[in-house]
């Protein structure tokens, strides 16, 4: 049984102080939901103080990014050791806008994967298409490079505590969410892929998230799918409020 994991991406918001205060409003909030993860990715600047306030809470710290190297003359990078002293369990890896707007490649992303997986972490991958490639018929094509080419060279033991996530662009921060059977289509088509490259077995134990424009109104009917096992939550994770009641759906 694959429990779920609800992560929360903030990208580029919240202070210092703005983290911890809600941190500290939503610890209150969950405060007994023991029967699935959680995660939040604050901004860099904020992850020792939030790894502080969070140590001994059931809340998992996330990072949204991590270089492969453990150092190195890669200015304004940050490796994944750092990240775990700060006490980080999980790194967002490949989101679309590292890809679309920061130019990482399949390789580049493959190379960080290594990176996080080396440090102990647990990597969560991001794939999935842009309305583009969607209206050209394009969509499974374009999830099979993106798995096979970050998973490439990897063992199935290597990858313990792999997830990955499916986030369509056109989806993200739109308001426009993929319907729960697009998304069930898309995520029994990337376990499918992980079934070919390291066996069925091992391909049943990875949680792969929804993410795009998931909210409180529709967290419940995805994750009623079969093969959505948690949400990559954006805009919505930003409010404690609301980021809690996604956590509590059902």
């Amino acid at each position: 049984m694959r429990k779920p994991l609800i992560a929360g991406n903030w990208k580029m918001h919240k202070t210092v102080s703005e983290t911890l205060a809600y941190l500290r409003r939503f610890r209150e909030l969950v405060a007994g939901v023991e029967d699935r993860e959680i995660m939040i990715a604050p901004p860099f600047t904020a992850l020792y103080m939030a790894g502080q306030e969070l140590a001994g809470s059931h809340i998992r710290l996330g990072a949204q990014n991590a270089h492969w190297a453990e150092s190195g003359a890669f200015t304004g990078e940050i490796s994944p050791l750092m990240l775990k002293e700060c006490g980080v369990t999980y790194v967002i890896l490949g989101h679309s806008e590292r890809r679309h707007i920061f130019g990482e490649t399949d390789e580049m992303i493959r190379q960080r994967l290594s990176g996080v997986l080396s440090a102990g972490l647990k990597p969560i991958l991001c794939v999935g298409e842009t309305l583009e490639e969607r209206e050209a018929g394009r969509t499974m094509e374009v999830l099979e490079t993106q798995v096979r080419s970050a998973l490439s060279g990897f063992s199935a033991a290597e990858l313990q505590g792999l997830v990955i996530a499916y986030e369509p662009v056109w989806a993200i921060g739109t308001g426009r969410t993929a319907t729960p059977e697009t998304a069930q289509e898309a995520h029994a088509y990337i376990r499918g892929l992980l079934g070919d490259l390291f066996g069925k077995d091992r391909a049943a134990e990875v949680r792969i998230l929804y993410g795009g424009s998931v909210k409180p109104e529709n967290i419940a009917s995805l994750m009623a799918q079969p093969d959505v096992d948690g949400a990559l939550v954006g805009g919505a994770s930003l409010d404690p409020e609301t980021f809690a009641r996604i956590v509590k759906y059902g």
